[in-house]
């Protein structure tokens, strides 16, 4: 049988195995998986020799009747790998990927994403903020920095360079995991140093230094735990709820309402490349060319 008579889904699992297994981290694989096991649910009998524009978006269709958007397009993008090397190979004579439409069901009762400033200053008027390391410490670490969830627990206090005011972010802590281990970062560009603001680096630079900053090896750290509590500091403060990946979120929606380029941006976020960034947050670049737009055209008035 030849390569391109195989079944698609065979194709992409034996992909999937040859660049992405031991290549990627678990969590990224399992979603590897997750995507290969749909292909065979979906289209069990599609030819990779058969597929082609219209059999694709028929496929991305079917998967969005039951899928949000967001979660269509991080399909796509994991199918959408194999099939371009399928067409490197000359396996495809044509991109069946080539102005896709993606679609996808739209939930009505979404918990918000993102808070805007006074929100968030509501939010860590309820943190306390003691003299001893607490999960309020790892809330204000996430709001202050956009780490991920995992990045923040993989800190230790040799990562702080409080004389030069970086955090340098090399290891993620695998939450995951039944006994929890420290793990690579989920890819190169996640290697980075963060500027710190002095007020957070006054906080936390009379911690020891010789202790770990929010794990206890052997100590589960659940992230449903985490996300309780910050939702009843929401709730405290009045404000809609949020997880810690919410967070995330902010800091940079904020930094981005505050003229913040789109590069620096997914810098201090680990991002890959901008394009990650551009489509994460669409909806805050839209509204600031929107104003943009409104600013070129009062000017272009005075110039009569």
């Amino acid at each position: 049988m030849s390569q391109n008579t195989l079944l698609f889904h065979e194709y992409y699992h034996q992909w999937m195995k040859l660049y992405k297994e031991g290549a990627v981290r678990k969590i990224t694989y399992a979603k590897y998986q997750q995507t290969y096991m749909q292909l065979r649910k979906l289209v069990p009998n599609l030819r990779l020799c058969d597929l082609n524009r219209q059999v694709y978006q028929a496929l991305l269709n079917t998967y969005a009747e039951t899928h949000e958007k967001q979660t269509v397009l991080d399909f796509h993008h994991q199918v959408k790998s194999g099939i371009l090397d399928a067409l490197e190979e000359g396996l495809l004579t044509v991109d069946p990927t080539r102005k896709v439409v993606i679609k996808g069901t739209i939930t009505q009762h979404h918990k918000i994403k993102y808070l805007n400033q006074q929100q968030l200053t509501k939010l860590l008027a309820q943190l306390n903020l003691g003299e001893e390391l607490s999960i309020d410490y790892f809330f204000l670490l996430v709001a202050k920095t956009g780490l991920r969830f995992s990045e923040a627990l993989g800190i230790t206090p040799d990562d702080f360079d409080l004389s030069r005011l970086i955090l340098s972010v090399n290891k993620t802590w695998d939450y995951k995991s039944n006994k929890g281990s420290f793990s690579p970062t989920k890819n190169t560009a996640s290697i980075r140093k963060v500027p710190i603001d002095w007020q957070f680096a006054q906080l936390i630079k009379d911690f020891p230094k010789d202790q770990s900053i929010f794990i206890t090896p052997g100590k589960k750290f659940y992230n449903e735990t985490a996300n309780d509590k910050l939702a009843r500091y929401c709730q405290k403060a009045g404000i809609s709820e949020i997880s810690v990946h919410g967070l995330r979120h902010t800091h940079s929606s904020l930094l981005l309402y505050a003229g913040v380029s789109i590069d620096s941006v997914a810098q201090r976020l680990g991002h890959s490349n901008m394009n990650t960034t551009q489509r994460t947050y669409l909806h805050v670049i839209q509204e600031l060319e929107n104003a943009d737009t409104d600013k070129i055209m009062r000017y272009l008035t005075t110039l009569m």
